[in-house]
């Protein structure tokens, strides 16, 4: 899908209806604006949330964890570990 918009003077463009359709926008949407080489791309920030979720994927814990709740553990042992040396 390909389509032509121009920019305002406040530096705004209108995504056309049929792409907004197509992504599911609405008004108040959240959208990530990134700049790559001399391109514009629009995400969608659910879309890089998935994103990011699949590139970490790899790396969590087999048992189910957090890696949130096995961090912060972490932190806590070195907290104590801290205050019995100090």
């Amino acid at each position: 899908m390909n389509a032509t918009v121009t920019l305002d003077g406040a530096g705004r463009l209108i995504l056309p209806a049929a792409f907004r359709k197509a992504l599911g926008l609405k008004t108040g949407s959240r959208l990530i604006l990134e700049l790559q080489g001399e391109e514009v791309r629009l995400v969608t920030v659910e879309v890089a949330v998935r994103r990011a979720q699949a590139l970490l994927a790899p790396y969590r814990p087999k048992d189910g964890r957090l890696l949130s709740d096995q961090l912060v553990a972490e932190r806590r042992e070195d907290y104590r570990r801290d205050q019995d040396g100090a």
